[in-house]
């Protein structure tokens, strides 16, 4: 079969080439790779992981055969899942508990935009749960997390301040009761905060975070260290900064089920996803675009079988 590898000392940072075919263990399954997404996460994994080293954790398909132990879904069923990595491949194997079954009118590339992103987006929002009535400030809005989660917010029943680039990057953000391009412009105090810039934008969201409410951290795309003084919290008293870890925030049997309900959001209609799709063959290609924040949204990439 055919799958991508890393390649750190080549022309590009990644090539596809013909790769052994997995040997799936008894509690997973053998799933055919339709699509598969680009998380901002593995650009960097790509630049420290050695050569022939296999991406890819965003996958969406169809199962070819049904793990052995006899646990997740049948052979046929098209689905959404999560691998560790080595997804980026014609055919890969899966943790039975880590795929979900897609409703016909989601599509592959829509699903395989869903397992990091929108579970990230899920998860952090339930450190200010329950949403409703709630004042909800997104940073990086526009992103792969952010714009599921300022949706997933909406829906909840929050009030939605979210925080973009531009108004270019904006006009793929939706639910938002207020669109900001710079935390400076976010009015008034808020009971969650969900941070990923770091840096001037983290002291800026303690500044307006509300008495007992939470800033989740879940990335520093800006790279830049924070300082934190107590007194900072002196007009917000037992607000709390909480730390995001993706693989561990939640039980292993918590996937498939929180993968199951992003699924069907994306069924009924209430989360919409901005997606840019290509074939995998220009994930060299797409890379270097979304590092630089020309995507707005989801890299989304076709597998081509035969």
């Amino acid at each position: 079969m055919l799958a991508i590898a890393n390649t750190p000392n080549g022309s590009a940072p990644v090539e596809v080439r013909e790769m052994p075919e997995p040997v799936p263990a008894p509690n997973e399954a053998l799933v055919e790779v339709r699509a598969f997404s680009l998380n901002r996460g593995e650009l960097r994994l790509m630049q420290v992981r050695p050569e022939g080293w296999r991406p890819g954790q965003d996958i969406s398909g169809v199962v070819l055969k049904a793990a052995a132990n006899g646990g997740g879904l049948p052979a046929g069923t098209r689905v959404v899942a999560l691998t560790d990595n080595a997804g980026w491949a014609q055919r890969v194997a899966v943790p039975a508990h880590r795929m979900a079954a897609l409703a016909d009118n989601v599509g592959f590339e829509e699903a395989a935009a869903l397992p990091v992103a929108g579970l990230t987006a899920l998860r952090t929002l339930r450190h200010g749960a329950p949403l409703l009535g709630k004042r909800v400030l997104v940073t990086g809005a526009a992103g792969g997390v952010g714009h599921m989660a300022v949706q997933i917010a909406a829906r909840s029943g929050a009030h939605v301040t979210a925080i973009v680039g531009s108004p270019e990057r904006g006009r793929h953000v939706h639910g938002a009761d207020k669109l900001v391009y710079g935390i400076d412009q976010a009015e008034g105090r808020f009971e969650l905060i969900l941070e990923a810039a770091g840096g001037a934008s983290l002291a800026a969201a303690i500044a307006r975070v509300e008495a007992k409410g939470t800033i989740v951290i879940f990335g520093n795309s800006s790279g830049e260290p924070t300082s934190i003084n107590f007194r900072d919290f002196a007009e917000h008293p037992n607000a709390r900064i909480q730390s995001f870890s993706y693989f561990t925030s939640e039980a292993e049997e918590r996937f498939g089920p929180d993968l199951a309900l992003l699924a069907s959001l994306v069924a009924e209609g209430s989360l919409k996803l901005a997606l840019v799709a290509s074939s995998w063959r220009e994930v060299a290609n797409i890379g270097p675009r979304l590092r630089d924040r020309q995507i707005a949204g989801k890299a989304v990439f076709r597998v081509e079988h035969g």
